[in-house]
């Protein structure tokens, strides 16, 4: 792994950050356009993290902290590259800021049906709460 790079986007990453997002996570979501990204680092230029293997891309964590909370969106790991420990070191760098930051405790959205990553996730040492559900309400127009 030391041939690994992880740092965070910039805005010229951002189109290769969407299109990668299509090929290697589940899911979509209402921010995964270009506006959405470019706002997230406009807001918090730290907060996206890039996996960088050769200078290709490989993986990917959004590591939010809002003051009160840390936020993990976006694990994704490039299909071919999956297995490797990429996702523990973008994990183990998300954490890190998190602590930095003064973060007391990681939380993460992860899809129901998405069982590999579930076991993923265990794996960091992340367990679900069953106490809580998320309530969601869209804010504009799709």
């Amino acid at each position: 792994m030391n041939d690994l790079r992880i740092r965070s986007a910039s805005p010229t990453d951002l189109d290769a950050v969407l299109a990668f997002w299509r090929t290697a996570a589940e899911g979509t979501s209402i921010s995964d356009d270009r506006a959405g990204v470019e706002r997230l680092v406009a807001r918090d230029p730290q907060a996206l993290l890039l996996a960088e293997r050769g200078g290709d891309l490989v993986g990917t964590v959004i590591a939010g902290f809002d003051g009160w909370r840390c936020h993990l969106y976006r694990l994704a790991v490039r299909p071919d590259a999956r297995r490797q420990g990429i996702g523990s070191a973008l994990l183990a760098a998300a954490e890190e800021r998190f602590v930095a930051l003064g973060g007391r405790r990681g939380d993460a959205m992860v899809l129901d049906r998405n069982e590999r990553a579930h076991s993923a996730w265990r794996a960091a040492g992340y367990a679900p709460e069953p106490q809580w559900s998320r309530w969601v309400k869209p804010l504009a127009a799709q």
